[in-house]
């Protein structure tokens, strides 16, 4: 009895220590984690209806000499650190003028001292290996001119810039050195598909999307009296301050100011009910204005 009462001590004993012997094993072999010298970093932007995703390594001056001694002029470049800098589009757009496909892409690029060469390339894996490329590969090939900082850029960043309704730049800072190119996108032909779909060939359109309609048509210089018909009709259904406001600047634009002061006192009086002096302002000077 005492000899099997020692031996299952014996072996509970064991398998603690085997355990143990485990946890001191695996923690041993553990790795110790610090901060990456050259940190990934992934931005996005939505270029019109277009979601543009830039992935990248950002390695740092360090007090090292960047362009023409690190990067030597005429040598290709992943355009970061570690993995290849790879750009995605969501649909099709334009960059620097050249089509480029809905995909992800590596962005490579050739340093100058007076103009660089940038490649988007199908391959998105080659990293440092810029010895390997096929022309092949490329889908769009451009030069840009480099412009000096006004400040150093101690970490390589890229930064979408220059945003307007369906145009980005994206712009490249290192060292004393930036770069950019220009991302187009097909705003206007995603936006009138909705716009037959939603509004011109449907009898029942809401009066969301015929206000919404109307301000594409004005902010793009299409038809203002078809805008004008749509904004009618939508204030008729669902009178918006906001939108009557536009209504009123948009019949002043057409000269009939004696409309033009009709929607804007509507407006106000809609404007100041919700207690936005803002639009309540906007509308007396338009008022004013009509009244010259």
């Amino acid at each position: 009895m005492i000899a099997t009462t020692l031996s299952k001590a014996t072996r509970v004993a064991g398998a603690t220590f085997f355990a143990t012997g485990l946890l001191i094993a695996s923690a041993a072999q553990a790795q110790i984690s610090t901060p990456a010298p050259s940190p990934t970093s992934t931005i996005t932007q939505r270029v019109g209806l277009t979601d543009v995703t830039i992935t990248y390594s950002r390695p740092g001056v360090k007090g090292r000499s960047i362009y023409g001694t690190l990067l030597p002029y005429g040598q290709r470049w992943r355009t970061g650190a570690n993995a290849t800098t790879k750009i995605k589009f969501s649909d099709d757009v334009t960059v620097e003028g050249k089509p480029v496909a809905a995909g992800e892409y590596g962005i490579y690029s050739v340093p100058g001292k007076d103009s660089w060469t940038i490649v988007l390339s199908k391959d998105t894996k080659r990293g440092a290996d810029v010895a390997g490329f096929k022309d092949a590969d490329d889908v769009a090939k451009f030069m840009v001119k480099p412009y000096r900082l006004a400040a150093k850029q101690e970490t390589f960043t890229m930064n979408f810039v220059d945003l307007t309704p369906a145009t980005a730049n994206v712009d490249m800072q290192w060292e004393s050195v930036g770069v950019k190119f220009a991302i187009k996108t097909d705003v206007d032909t995603k936006v009138m598909a909705q716009i037959n779909d939603k509004v011109i060939n449907n009898a029942n359109a809401s009066a969301n999307d015929l206000a919404a309609a109307a301000v594409y048509y004005i902010d793009n210089n299409k038809d203002n009296k078809q805008a004008l018909a749509w904004l009618k009709k939508a204030n008729a259904t669902d009178p918006k301050f906001w939108n009557l406001h536009t209504q009123a600047k948009l019949e002043l634009k057409m000269k009939d100011k004696k409309a033009a002061i009709a929607s804007a006192e509507q407006s106000k009086k809609l404007a100041a009910e919700a207690k936005n002096t803002e639009y309540v302002q906007m509308n007396d000077a338009l008022i004013a204005e009509a009244k010259k």
